[in-house]
């Protein structure tokens, strides 16, 4: 072996631990950073042909590999805009140079500026805007489609009423009323029963429906529904409404109190929309008047009171009135090799050909993990290995630092050899 081969060699091996003693310095540094993944160093030897009367020392070379899927614990902070993947999948965030990235680091906050959820890096969060119903616009395999979430200009329009539902048992032992019943609207109509139902027009104004339920024969069982605009009703009594009954439905049951027939009404809101009532469940049994169901959609324009997020990673707008509407769908990506992906800054990841592409889908679907609102995946880095690296590599640094000293001293040796 050469004395200069083997003070190659040497520093290479200083140089390997080096490398090592620069990782173990990341993950020490950033044990306590969300969504860090942890740094390695593998060495492996490159060697030099050699026959068996003399022997050239090779060197070390160095592979610095990401743990990129291995789970960190997750540390729980209440926040709902706290984000974390728990399995597989990453959020999908964009840098302020427009460029899409990868991230496990989900501590995200409003921006008081834009109003878009970002994280401690600066990276804005990215998801499918599916306010008012709209269908997630997915490319498989890219960013199209994606808006940053924005939750400044968040707000919950009026949204008039269309389906209903109302059912209660009617007593059996009702009297038949006289003619006129409810639904002639006259000064002398009777009814049997009597209930209102909230609705909301187009622009989230109440509107209440009276609804009048007269027994008209005993056999078979027949009642007479008639809704009435509580606007329109007289200062005294019940009857008549300035206007018509906006809609009216006979009910018929059979022998066991069960609905025959009759088992919706449709009624135009004033102001709003065509209401669909469904009636199926009425019956008809030997018991007091019981309203059962009574449920009518809309809404009148509210307030956002605050956000929360699924687990499949839909976000949601909570109403004072403590109403949600989905806004936004977050997409989680996934690819086939986590580890070789390529690390940028601010704990974010660039998919390359050794990961393979992105592919975009959603929390718990086709091996995608779920999102947990209120909490962030903490770096994965174990500090007790780490030191233990440390300390290793320290004593190895050194043990090739006297193979190069021991290497130039014998280069004096040779080089006084001539005096």
């Amino acid at each position: 072996m050469s004395l200069y081969g083997m003070l190659r060699t040497s520093v290479s091996g200083m140089n390997a631990q080096s490398n090592l003693l620069s990782t173990v310095s990341d993950n020490i540094a950033n044990s306590g950073t969300a969504g860090y993944k942890s740094s390695s160093t593998e060495f492996s030897s490159l060697l030099l042909q050699t026959d068996s009367s003399s022997y050239e020392s090779g060197s070390v070379v160095t592979d610095v590999r990401h743990a990129v899927s291995k789970q960190g614990n997750l540390s729980y902070s209440g926040t709902s805009t706290d984000l974390a993947v728990q399995g597989n999948g990453f959020f999908m965030v964009q840098d302020p140079s427009g460029q899409t990235l990868l991230t496990r680091a989900g501590g995200f906050q409003v921006d008081a500026a834009t109003g878009n959820l970002t994280n401690s890096a600066g990276l804005t969060l990215m998801g499918y805007d599916i306010a008012d119903g709209k269908s997630p616009n997915v490319v498989l395999n890219g960013a199209g489609g994606l808006a940053a979430i924005n939750l400044q200009n968040t707000k919950l329009a009026a949204n008039p009423s269309t389906t209903g539902a109302f059912a209660a048992n009617l007593p059996s032992n009702a009297a038949v009323v006289a003619a006129p019943t409810a639904g002639a609207n006259a000064a002398a109509s009777s009814f049997s029963q009597k209930s209102s139902l909230v609705a909301y027009d187009n622009v989230g104004n109440q509107v209440t429906l009276d609804i009048y339920m007269s027994k008209t024969a005993a056999s078979p069982a027949t009642w007479e529904v008639a809704v009435f605009d509580q606007a329109d009703a007289p200062a005294t009594g019940n009857f008549p409404y300035s206007s018509a009954a906006l809609a009216t439905q006979t009910l018929t049951f059979d022998s066991y109190g069960n609905l025959a027939s009759g088992g919706s009404i449709s009624l135009g809101v004033p102001g709003g929309q065509t209401l669909a009532i469904d009636m199926s469940g009425m019956t008809q049994l030997a018991a007091n008047y019981t309203p059962l169901t009574a449920s009518v959609n809309g809404n009148a324009p509210s307030s956002v009171s605050g956000v929360t997020i699924n687990k499949d990673g839909t976000v949601y707008a909570t109403d004072s009135n403590g109403r949600q509407s989905a806004i936004f769908k977050i997409p989680l990506a996934t690819v086939e090799s986590p580890d070789h992906l390529t690390p940028v800054a601010g704990n974010a990841f660039i998919a390359n050909q050794e990961s393979g592409a992105a592919q975009v889908g959603f929390a718990e679907t086709a091996g995608v993990g779920s999102v947990v609102s209120g909490a962030t995946e903490q770096s994965n880095v174990d500090m007790a290995s780490e030191l233990t690296k440390m300390i290793v590599a320290q004593r190895d640094y050194t043990a090739n630092s006297k193979v190069f000293q021991t290497g130039t001293e014998l280069l004096d040796v040779l080089m006084n050899l001539k005096r």
